[in-house]
């Protein structure tokens, strides 16, 4: 008998294999996957979120400025100079007629005849040269270790040459250094204020959540109270009625514990819906038959159950944090000078002429919009990783 037409097709062994061999190592993929614990799956999922990724490499460098902020300075920030007043911004040139040699123009000021008041220009004709680890004022690295080492500076300190990156404000002050170290207290307050409230929502809304009853009604009661009040008034009320003889250290701790005391209602609120959906889950009512104490029940078998979102809700809530405290203090309600924060250095340009002089004086803002967008980013994309349900 003549065999079909295809019957080569159908006999041919290439084809066939090509079909349903599996593509090398699919098989160990899959077991890794199916016993990988879930902070490697959340892991997982938050590296396909490239503009996350990004987000995060930006709040590192925030948060390294924060830790170290005088190795990233040029001048002391609160040295102030009234001879230097509103210096332009002396933008860092890399090559030199060609060649890699960091330099910035100089400036050259002049009195004006009429309002006798200075005014700079930049100065083409003098390069002044600047190096990477280069010696300036001392200070003490994380308060311990004395050195003199900073991220950027004077090729040659010993000269009479002074450098500003972002200008100077009215009082001479080194608009650089003063936003580096502006870093460390609006970026701090944020953190210590999110911990604050976390600690605060996770506590009373698993308390509200897990025994019910008059406990639950009287916390949710309290929570529709804060809710209901209106924001701005509250701020203004509770900030004002701190002392003026306050110490700088005073008012930032004041300040800290009124933002976390407006800001754990919500985190609550869906923390108790959590522990009201979990209470009956199996896994609890096991934990309960075998003599497991509550608090272990909580904090061991309930809590780490939606940890991840609870990660995703604290890196959403701390730009909300950052940008209360900018507000607050741009509006005088805050930390006031001496203190350096980003709010401080935006009460500089609050007045037009001080905008139509230095401009540079908006220059914070820009840093409060780069990282607020960059922990929003973040924050979506932790959300997204951590949800069970994406894929």
């Amino acid at each position: 008998m003549a065999q079909p037409r295809d019957s080569q097709s159908i006999t041919s062994p290439s084809t066939a294999d090509e079909v349903v061999k599996p593509r090398a190592g699919w098989i160990e993929e899959e077991e890794a996957f199916y016993v990988a614990p879930n902070w490697k799956l959340v892991w997982w999922r938050f590296k396909k979120h490239r503009l996350a990724l990004v987000s995060s490499f930006v709040i590192l460098i925030v948060a390294i400025i924060a830790l170290v902020p005088d190795f990233f300075s040029t001048q002391d920030p609160n040295e102030t100079s009234t001879m230097e007043s509103f210096i332009p911004v002396q933008r860092v040139h890399f090559l030199d007629e060609g060649r890699i040699r960091p330099f910035v123009y100089g400036v050259v000021g002049k009195r004006n005849p009429r309002t006798l008041r200075m005014e700079w220009h930049i100065d083409e004709s003098r390069k002044i040269p600047v190096r990477f680890f280069a010696k300036g004022y001392p200070y003490k690295l994380f308060g311990i270790i004395s050195t003199d080492i900073h991220f950027i500076g004077l090729a040659s300190p010993e000269g009479e040459d002074r450098i500003h990156l972002l200008g100077t404000d009215r009082l001479g002050r080194d608009q650089w250094s003063r936003l580096m170290h502006g870093t460390r207290v609006s970026l701090s307050i944020g953190l210590v204020a999110v911990f604050l409230s976390i600690f605060l929502g996770i506590l009373l809304g698993g308390i509200s959540g897990y025994f019910g009853g008059t406990v639950d009604l009287i916390i949710q009661r309290v929570i529709e109270i804060l809710q209901s009040l209106p924001p701005i008034p509250i701020w203004m009320a509770l900030t004002a009625a701190l002392p003026r003889d306050w110490s700088v250290e005073r008012v930032y701790f004041a300040i800290t514990v009124i933002l976390s005391l407006i800001g754990w209602t919500t985190l609550a609120r869906e923390v108790r819906g959590r522990f009201l959906a979990l209470r009956e889950e199996d896994f609890v009512v096991a934990a309960k038959l075998c003599g497991c104490k509550r608090a272990r029940i909580i904090f061991r078998h309930m809590l780490p159950t939606f940890t991840s979102h609870i990660i995703a809700a604290s890196t959403l809530a701390i730009p909300v944090m950052i940008i209360n405290e900018t507000f607050l203090s741009f509006l005088g309600l805050g930390l006031r000078p001496p203190a350096i924060s980003w709010g401080v250095l935006l009460q500089e340009a609050q007045n037009l002429q001080s905008i139509a002089l230095a401009p540079w004086l908006l220059l914070p803002g820009l840093a409060v919009i780069i990282t607020v967008l960059a922990l929003n980013i973040l924050g979506d994309g932790l959300r997204d990783a951590a949800d069970p349900y994406s894929h």
